[in-house]
């Protein structure tokens, strides 16, 4: 699994490096050597300098090129230094690199490469002056561009930011940092490297998810076994104002095409016979309803949930209180796991997060942004700046595995937090949150208890690269959630490889 850090757990540990087993100096060495060795340059380069240390960096890069007869020249937007950085801009100096200080020196034209070293991972807020002109110019230049570290602009933690540098390869340095990945990030990052060098992190960070992470889960089933052996699942949603036949027998599929064993779709019962049709390798089972929408019954809910193993909620039921009424039956009585979505997530914001912690189920949560503004009680403008210091607490008080959705999802039980960054705009489509809840539901029903938030991960993963999948051959724009269903064995397949 690949590391991936805050800015505060960067910093702490940067320093401890720094005090323990090298300098600051030589740290900032370290990263201007990786930052040249892993670009392939083109001559001439621009080296655009800001402030802190991330400068300092860019000075280390002149260097370097300058040996190597590789023609450099620095724009520099402030003279404000770290003393590391200034005797790096001395080397510069004495080196006699071609120097150009403020914006009325500021022009890109003919350069190749433009080196992006205005800011690190010190930045907050929004960009003034004369960095947002200089951003603005380097985003125009229609040159190669390389970010050192992070993007400039681009928060750290966050991956949000209205002035960034766009860059075609971003060289981070010792670890990644959320802000690589989330929200913004994937629009503004074409390719990213991170070098190793020599920071050992002192917290724990989270995890990026890989197909080799998730791999052993889909391996090696063995042939002296049966249905039975790969969990029975209960998928419950719909209504009449929800009555897309074919997009609840999606989430059924998607749960079979993810090694579930048997899947049961319950649906109201006036939408039973238009559901019909399109369920084949599944079963239907009817609930009680009042005018379309479903009504709870504690001995139809006993008889649907009877030895199954997980199950998915919430997925077009409407926002009756007769789904809360599920919802609180569930809690109380239901021993597998129990993935909620849409109108599921609406009802359980209603009751008390004791309920979540006490539940003798193990809830398994799929907000997207919105939704998880009413779970947690916070806007989403308050929590956006850190979403995985935001997603753990949350998970932590409430005993569940949180999923929250995003361009890069982030999955934890409040201890261990993975980022999956699978996907493409073409899921950005009705239905799509309702697939990523059927194969929830079918991993969730055979994975191992120990391995159960690995096993949400790896369906976010699955869902995304079936998606991907999907794109190679259909236009984003007009993708369709069927068309990720049907990429499912062709994703766990890549995964096996």
């Amino acid at each position: 699994m690949i590391k991936v850090a805050s800015v505060d757990n960067m910093r702490k540990s940067d320093a401890y490096t720094a005090e323990h087993s090298t300098t600051m100096r030589g740290l900032m060495e370290r990263a201007g050597k990786a930052i040249f060795e892993n670009v392939d340059w083109r001559a001439p380069v621009a080296i655009v300098c800001g402030i802190g240390n991330n400068a300092g960096d860019g000075f280390v890069v002149a260097t370097l090129l300058h040996e190597k007869g590789i023609p450099c020249e620095i724009f520099m937007l402030s003279d404000k230094f770290t003393p590391d950085g200034q005797y790096f801009h001395e080397q510069c100096e004495k080196l006699g690199i071609t120097i150009h200080r403020g914006l009325d020196d500021f022009n890109l034209d003919g350069f190749a490469t433009v080196l992006d070293c205005i800011f690190g991972t010190g930045f907050k807020g929004e960009v003034e002056d004369p960095f947002r002109t200089a951003i603005e110019r380097i985003n125009k230049s229609g040159a190669y561009i390389v970010c050192a570290d992070i993007n400039s602009g681009l928060g750290p933690d966050s991956g949000l930011g209205k002035t960034c540098v766009h860059s075609d390869l971003t060289v981070s340095l010792g670890c990644f940092k959320s802000g690589h990945f989330l929200n913004c990030a994937k629009d503004i990052i074409k390719e990213k490297v991170n070098c190793d060098i020599g920071i050992e992190l002192l917290e724990e960070p989270a995890y990026l998810i890989e197909k080799s992470d998730i791999r052993r889960l889909f391996e090696h089933r063995p042939h002296n076994s049966n249905k039975g052996d790969y969990g029975s699942v209960a998928l419950i949603g719909g209504s009449v104002q929800y009555s897309g036949a074919a997009k609840l027998a999606n989430i059924a599929l998607a749960s079979l095409r993810s090694g579930a064993g048997v899947a049961r779709l319950a649906v109201p019962e006036s939408i039973v016979d238009a559901v019909l049709p399109y369920v084949l390798e599944s079963t239907l089972f009817p609930l009680d309803e009042v005018n379309g929408a479903y009504s709870f019954s504690y001995s139809t809910a006993e008889n649907l949930m009877h030895r199954t193993s997980s199950a998915a909620i919430g997925m077009g039921m409407g926002r009756s209180g007769e789904v809360k009424r599920l919802l609180e039956y569930l809690l109380c009585e239901y021993s597998g796991n129990l993935v909620v979505d849409a109108d599921g997530l609406n009802a359980l914001s209603k009751l008390d997060k004791s309920r979540f912690k006490n539940s003798s189920c193990k809830l398994i949560l799929t907000p997207h942004p919105k939704e998880f503004e009413r779970l947690c009680g916070e806007k989403f403008e308050e929590f956006k700046g850190d979403l995985i210091a935001h997603a753990k607490k949350y998970a932590a008080s409430t005993g569940s595995i949180l999923l929250l959705k995003g361009a890069t999802s982030i999955a934890t039980d409040g201890k261990t937090t993975y980022l999956i960054d699978r996907g493409c705009p073409g899921m950005a489509t009705s239905g799509s949150g309702d697939v990523l809840s059927g194969i929830l539901a079918g991993i969730c029903g055979w994975v191992d208890d120990d391995d159960l938030l690995l096993g949400v991960a790896a369906g976010a993963y699955v869902a995304g690269l079936a998606g991907e999948i999907a794109e190679r051959n259909i236009p984003s724009a007009s993708m369709i959630a069927s068309d990720t269903v049907k990429a499912i064995p062709e994703a766990i397949k890549e995964i096996l490889a």
